[in-house]
Formats: structure tokens, sequence, C-alpha cells
């Protein structure tokens, strides 16, 4: 059955009151959560207050819940923390205090509820859900309401959105805070791991997460840390004795400094503390080995968020917004959350009754329940962790007799060097020989290759560009050379990590398959690229380095100008003919517009953006930013438009214009592109053993059906292999990018939060789904 398509604009919050409150620890991103809140709440006519300091606010009343307009969450998206304050509230706990708080929301009005904390606040925000009929009647009892606001008030909406830099949440694959913790942690990893190496030191670090290991698990796996600690999985009998042989080993290999990650809630196996200072004692006792404590601890929540976290927590405004206007007194609270890369909704008490079940499971000692628990991509980090960590003894390696190769294709990207590292040493771990190719295919031809072993590749998640060298070019005119090598070397397999060239590569490299029978073997190819532009994949490796790189230009350009007052600034962005950095930079970074190729534009529009800016200048913000994807269009150029806003904009405001040009491809990679290249390119070396095993007949490797040459993709919940053959349907080739782009469905929220006109289709939003126990099996075709 068809269902009507809905639209954010059909939806009226006439005569609705939404409340929004931050409480518990505070997380980065709070700031664009509650931002996206009012502006979305204001923009379908409602009335929006902010509660000031968490449920101590709500229970004060007075001047800590006050109604707020557009201008009042201006210049609140760069800034860490949460500017409406967060409070602990005992008072709230008890009967009397919630008795207080319904009776100033019901002075106001106030009968929706936006929450975003930790569970605590979440399960706090139930309960006054819960009791909130009784709490009127009671108001009612007491003469300090009339009958008629209980009957006009009779139910109070809430919908929560999880702000927590643990990410502990059930049910949630990120909550609003991780990411940009993740960055806090990796930025003082790498800063660490330089001086480490000039003194040949072992440092422990100790990061938060008193219940939930996730920080130190998923920073471990960014840094390729030695040895990790947390919660959820506590190290087996002995662990002191393996510990110190591992970090004796990597000594042994010209290792010169050891990292270990503690998470401040470790345990062993009987629940006893594992603390930073008792590792670090076990290391000078038993190694002698010069060891250095840093505890990082609130360093972690603070700092501007990144801008994975402003767009994960815009988006989650904007549903909790919707949800708000869609509840009905039967609706049970929600929460807003993403789950791959899907905005979902879900029942608020199911993801509280996970979230402790995992606590009551480690507390028992259930401790694989207790990660099982956590989710797919919990499990998945962990299982990743624990291939890519510990190199087995070369007895106890199996031995395939193939021979695996990896090459990078195409401009370099941030995240390439952790993807090769995890191939390499996957494929070692499988049993394969690693071969690496220098400077793609063109390396290739003329014979740039040589075997690469586990050591090799130490170190690398945290380098910026591609240490293998990387070349844009084709390997059509090279076929024959290809083939050659591909023979001399007895090559097996191909791993092809890169951008569009890949992907045309490999097409050129299956075409070839008729007269070459040495590309009759497993391809794969691990999309990274800036510019996001690769079909088949939500996103690619390296993209998120380069949307940091530009919302932290943004943000410094931004500040420039609310000295100067009145200005505007024009910023390109590269992309190619793909949209996604200058879409979605806009979103992080706050901007007034961005012109991008998918979406035609001409000069009425421009005359439009030059009108809204104009009346702009007449509120309190005065200054505008205006994003330009390089390509967009042939004829207005970055120089072009900044000519038209200078003249049109003469006396009212003046103009600058700023060219990011390669800055947006260097850089060392951010948390989520090392992950993402680490996990993904391990699962894409699973599948080559998995072809290899199934393609190998009399003594060799003979593979030439469309699916074994795929592409491995991030396609909104799951990682998928897709033939590069079936994808051509689905590729312009003239413009390098994907015919359908998911991201083209969030343009609308940046215009929306810029103050434009616009319609929104929000079809895909609102089914309340529930918190799905996972089967172990389904981990492997899992999440990120």
């Amino acid at each position: 059955m068809d269902h009507q398509p809905k639209f954010f604009e059909n939806l009226s919050g006439t005569g609705k009151a939404i409340g929004v409150l931050t409480s518990g620890g505070d997380a980065q991103g709070m700031n664009a959560a509650v931002r996206a809140v009012v502006r979305m709440g204001i923009y379908v006519k409602a009335k929006v207050y902010f509660v000031y300091e968490g449920y101590q606010g709500m229970v004060d009343g007075g001047d800590n819940i006050v109604e707020v307009s557009w201008e009042s969450v201006s210049s609140i998206l760069q800034v860490g923390g949460t500017v409406i304050g967060s409070a602990r509230c005992k008072s709230f706990r008890t009967r009397e205090g919630r008795l207080q708080a319904a009776y100033n929301l019901v002075q106001r009005g106030i009968t929706n509820l936006c929450v975003i904390g930790g569970d605590g606040s979440l399960t706090g925000a139930n309960l006054f859900r819960e009791e909130w009929s009784g709490l009127l009647e009671e108001l009612a009892q007491k003469g300090q309401i009339d009958e008629e606001a209980v009957k006009k008030y009779a139910y109070l909406n809430i919908v929560g959105m999880v702000g927590s830099i643990d990410n502990d949440f059930c049910g949630t694959d990120m909550t609003i805070g991780t990411d940009s913790a993740l960055h806090r942690i990796i930025e003082v990893v790498d800063a660490i791991m330089t001086t480490a190496q000039s003194h040949q030191r072992t440092f422990v670090l100790e990061v938060m997460g008193r219940h939930c290991g996730y920080l130190a698990l998923v920073s471990a796996l960014a840094c390729g840390a030695d040895w990790v600690f947390i919660p959820e999985y506590p190290p087996e009998e002995g662990w002191e004795d393996s510990m110190c042989v591992k970090l004796s080993e990597n000594r042994a290999r010209k290792k010169r400094l050891n990292i270990i990650i503690v998470a401040e809630g470790a345990i062993d196996c009987h629940n006893k503390p594992i603390t930073s200072e008792k590792v670090k004692d076990l290391v000078v006792q038993r190694l002698g080995f010069d060891t250095r404590v840093t505890i990082l601890g609130h360093v972690q929540r603070g700092g501007t968020p990144s801008a994975f976290d402003r767009i994960l927590a815009s988006r989650m405004g904007v549903e909790a917004v919707l949800a708000l206007l869609e509840a009905t007194p039967a609706t049970p609270a929600c929460v807003v959350s993403l789950s791959g890369n899907q905005a979902v909704r879900l029942p608020l008490m199911e993801c509280v009754q996970m979230t402790q079940e995992v606590q009551k499971a480690m507390d028992e000692g259930r401790f694989v329940e207790a990660v099982r628990l956590r989710g797919r991509s919990f499990e998945n980090n962990l299982n990743t962790y624990k291939l890519l960590s510990h190199k087995k003894p070369d007895a106890e390696l199996p031995k395939t007799n193939f021979n695996v190769a990896v090459l990078n294709v195409g401009a370099p990207a941030a995240g390439m060097n952790a993807a090769v590292r995890a191939a390499v040493r996957v494929g070692i771990t499988e049993g394969h020989k690693m071969f690496a190719v220098i400077d793609g295919f063109e390396g290739f031809a003329r014979g740039k290759i040589k075997e690469i072993s586990w050591g090799d590749v130490g170190g690398w998640t945290g380098q910026g560009g591609s240490i293998l060298g990387t070349k844009r070019t084709l390997p059509a005119k090279y076929l024959e050379k290809i083939a050659d090598q591909m023979r001399t070397n007895n090559i097996n397999a191909l791993m092809v990590i890169g951008g569009f060239e890949a992907y045309l590569g490999l097409l050129e490299l299956s075409a070839a398959r008729e007269k070459y029978d040495e590309f009759c073997v497993p391809m794969v190819m691990v999309p990274a690229t800036v510019s996001n532009n690769v079909p088949g994949s939500d996103f690619s490796i390296g993209a998120d380095t380069a949307l940091n790189t530009i919302t932290d230009t943004c943000d410094r350009i931004k500040q420039s100008a609310s000295g100067t007052k009145r200005r505007v600034f024009i910023i390109e962005t590269m992309g190619g003919y793909c949209g996604y950095l200058a879409n979605m930079g806009a979103l992080a970074a706050g901007a007034d517009a961005a012109y991008i190729f998918e979406e035609q534009f001409d000069i009425r529009e421009l005359q439009a953006n030059v009108e809204h800016l104009t009346e702009k200048m007449k509120t309190s913000i005065q200054r505008g930013l205006v994003l330009r994807n390089e390509n967009c269009n042939e004829n207005y150029t970055t120089d072009f438009i900044y000519q038209l806003y200078s003249e049109e904009g003469k006396g009212v405001f003046d103009c600058r214009k700023n060219v990011l040009g390669h800055m947006q491809q260097g850089g060392a990679p951010s948390p989520f592109d090392r992950n993402f290249g680490t996990k993904i390119s391990a699962k894409a070396m699973q599948w080559i053993s998995k072809k290899l095993k199934e393609t190998y007949r009399k003594g060799k490797v003979f593979a030439n059906t469309d699916d074994s040459v795929c592409l491995l993709g991030m396609r909104r919940r799951n990682l998928v292999f897709q033939p590069v053959a079936e994808l051509k349907t689905e590729t312009d080739f003239v413009h390098r990018i994907p015919k359908e782009q998911w991201w083209l469905k969030l343009r609308p929220l940046m215009k929306i939060l810029a103050k434009y006109k616009t319609s929104y289709d929000v079809s895909d939003s609102g089914q309340l789904e529930h918190v799905a126990m996972h089967s172990p099996k389904e981990a492997e075709t899992g999440a990120i």
C-alpha cells in the first residue's frame, strides 16, 4: 500500500508549548540539539521555552523557565557543553519537587518536554510523565490550578535525546558527545605518542567510562594501543603475564613506545578494579620500563563539538520536535536516536531497561552477555580490536599460500593508512602473504610491489595522507604490464582502497578478464575519498576528517566576522561535482546557504539569498556564511558570487571569500575515519579469504563472475558487498557521482535552521521501533 508522503511544513505546532532542558553530565553537541529544537519549534509556530539548570530550574521556576526567540540560539552551535546549564537535582527525586515542577509548567502551558541527558535524566522524565495527571489532580485539590487547566493540560509528552560522552545507552549507535570525546582522546594520544617515541616510554592513559568501555575501546582501536582494559570484557586470569610478554615482544620488534588504555571503570574477572596506577606499577616492577600515567579527566567533556556531533544533534533535535508534534496520549515516552545512518524512535523505557541489563550482567560476572547487550557496533569494535592488536606466533598462523595485494588509488584521504594496516594484519592472521603496491596502478605496472609484514604497519592508524603513495592513473593503459606483475608475484586477490578512480579501475580490470586470466581473481574496493562520491556507500573514508577541517575553518571565520560585524563570507569547498562537503559543512557550521551541483540554482535564488542576508543584518546576528561546492555551476563561480554579493550588499554588508583547497585532504584522520577505515577494511579482507576458498580449484584461483569484484559500502544500517557491475546503473559517470544520494534529504534541514521557508519530506520517520536484541550471528553483518 502506498503511503502519502508526509511533510514537516504541514505539521502545525500552533497552540503547543515545548520546554527544552539539558540534564546530567554535559556533552559536546547538546547546544546543537537545543538550537535545532528551538528553531524547529518556532518554525512550526509552537512556543519554545528554555528550562535553565535542568530539573532544578523546572522545580525552582521563575526566571529559570523562559520563552525564547530564533536569535536566542544564535552562535551556540560551535560551543561545547550546554548554554542552558545542567545540574544534579535532589528535589526532583521527591514527589513534592515534581509537584512544584508540574505547577511551573502548567502556569506556562508547557505540555511537551524535550529532555537531553543520560539514562538517569530520561528515567526521571518518564516517571514525571506517568505521574502527571495525578500531580495535576493534587494541584487542583490544593486550589493552585483550576479544573479547566487539569482538562486542558491533561497529558505530558516526552521525547528524549541521549547526550552522554560514554555512549552507554542501549538502542543508539552513537550518543551526542561521544564522537567529540573521542576527538579529545585521540588529540592527546597523538601528542603523547611523539614524546613517548623520543624517550622509549610506556604510557598508561585513563579515559572516562565508569560503567561503559566504549571510549577506551574505540580510542584503543583508533590509535593501535597495545592493551586496553574495559569493564565489559575483563582480562583472563594471569593477564599480568600475558600483558608483560606482549609489551616486551613489541619492544623487541623495535617499537619504541607502548600505549595502554584503561577505562576508569575497568575491572578484573573477580570484579576488582584495575586502576591506571596498578597497571603502571606492574609494568615498572616486572619490566623496568620507564612508565607514565596520564589521566584525561574532564578534558574529554570539553572543547568544541565535532562535525559529526553537530550534525547528529541537529538531526535528533528536528526528529524530537517531529515526535512531539505527532505524539498522542497513548504514545509512550520515546528516545530519538541514530541506527547506522538512519534516525529512529525507540520507547524510552525499553532502552533504559536494556541499559540496566548490561550493568546487571557485569555485576553478576556474565561478561559475554554484557558485550552482546551493548549492541552490534560495540561487539564489532571488540572483535576487530582483538583481531588487530595481538599477533599470533608464526607457528600458530594458518598457511594458505595465497598472495594478496593492497593498493591506494585516487587522491589521498585521511584514514587510508588505517585501512591498509587493518587489511595487512587481518590478511596475515588469515594466513595469506600480504603485498603492498606503491603509487597505485601506475606503480603496479612498474613493478613497485613488495611484501609487507605485521610490524611494517605499526603506528599507521594516526597518519594522514597515503603512506603507500597514491595516483589517479587508471589501469586501462597498463593492462599488459599489470597482468605481468600479477603473474610474476603470483597475486591471487586485490584490495583497492580509494575513490572514484578505484571504482573505475575495478570496472576496467573486470572488463579485461576476457583477455587476461590474471585478473580472474577476487577483487574488492573500500571507498576512501574526501568527496564521498562513490556509488554504493553512504560514507567513504576521509570525508569525516575533511568535514571537520571545513567546520573548524568556518568557526574561525565566523569568529573573525563577529568582531567586524555586517560581513558575509563565501567559502569554496572541494568535492568535485558532489555537494556532500558543502552541504554537510553548511549544516555543521550553521551556514546561511550552500550552493551545490545536485540542486540547480539560478540568479533568482542568488538574489533571494542576498535579500535574506540583508534582512538578517537588521537582527542581532550580523554575519553571514555561504558555502559553495567547487563545481556547483560553471558560470556562477566563487568570484562571480563574491562580486554579486559585494555589489548587491553595498551599504548593508561587505564580503570576503575563502577557497579552502587542499587542506581538506590533509591532516590526521578523525576518530570516525580511523575506526571506519579499520573496520570496513578488516571486513573486506575476510571477504577476500572467503572468496579465495570458494574460487580455488585444481591448484589455482579462478574467479570470473560479477560477484567476485565487489565494493564494500555502508548502506543505511549495514555494511554490504555489491558487485561493481551492478553499481553501473546507479552512477552518473559524466559527473562522477551516484545518481541518488541520501544526504540530499538533509538539505531542507540546513535551510530551515537558517530560517528559509522550504519543503521537508519526513515520511521516513515516525514509526516507533523496538529495541532489538540481536543474535550473535547478526554481529558479523552489522553496524559500524
